[in-house]
């Protein structure tokens, strides 16, 4: 018995049997549309853009400020450790000298009460000698006093720099009110305190020499 086809066996399933539709053409307001949010989306775009700008330039800025202050720290804590260092060691070296200086003017002072203190007028005929030698003694450890702070302190030699024309006369000067102080009396007898040995060796000789004849 042959098998009965139907016209319905002879088309092929896999396919088609009509062409698909085409896409329909957007409307105006559609297109209109998609330009707006593509605006939109643009627009954002551009305000991120700016925000990512602004935040780049406020880091830069923060970045700046930054190094500035780590700069100018670093500076500071140099400078400000170098001039302590410095300060203090001047403020050292003058509380120093303010010490050797209030050393000096208490020796000067001493020396000088010591100096006024001699009083020649005072001395008699018989403890003279005695009081020359103090008083020399003491006119030479006031010299000595003079002299060391001289060479501590420069401004005192200085201050006692003069011509040698005022040095001789301020010399003659001192000879004269010395003579006039002391007077010539005196000065004759403080002569023959000084050379009386001379002239007794003078003498001894002179008898020597008679007697051998």
């Amino acid at each position: 018995m042959a098998a009965g086809f139907d016209d319905s066996d002879f088309v092929e399933r896999d396919f088609p049997t009509s062409a698909p539709a085409t896409p329909r053409p957007s409307s105006r307001s559609e297109l209109d549309a998609k330009v707006t949010d593509a605006q939109q989306k643009l627009a954002e775009l551009r305000r991120a853009q700016e925000e990512l700008e602004r935040e780049r330039t406020a880091v830069e800025e923060s970045r700046r400020r930054f190094t500035e202050y780590q700069t100018g720290r670093e500076e500071l804590l140099h400078e400000f450790t170098r001039g302590l260092g410095l300060i203090e060691e001047s403020e050292l070296t003058a509380r120093r000298d303010a010490e050797q200086m209030a050393k000096s003017i208490a020796g000067l002072r001493d020396a000088l009460e010591k100096v006024q203190a001699l009083q020649d007028s005072r001395w008699s005929q018989e403890n003279w000698k005695v009081e020359l030698t103090r008083a020399l003694t003491t006119l030479e450890n006031a010299r000595m006093e003079w002299n060391a702070a001289r060479l501590k302190w420069p401004v005192l030699t200085a201050a006692t720099t003069t011509a040698p024309g005022a040095a001789s006369s301020s010399q003659n000067q001192s000879n004269t009110i010395l003579q006039s102080d002391i007077g010539f009396w005196k000065l004759c007898r403080y002569g023959l305190a000084f050379t009386w040995p001379l002239v007794l060796l003078a003498l001894l000789i002179f008898l020597t020499l008679l007697l051998r004849r």
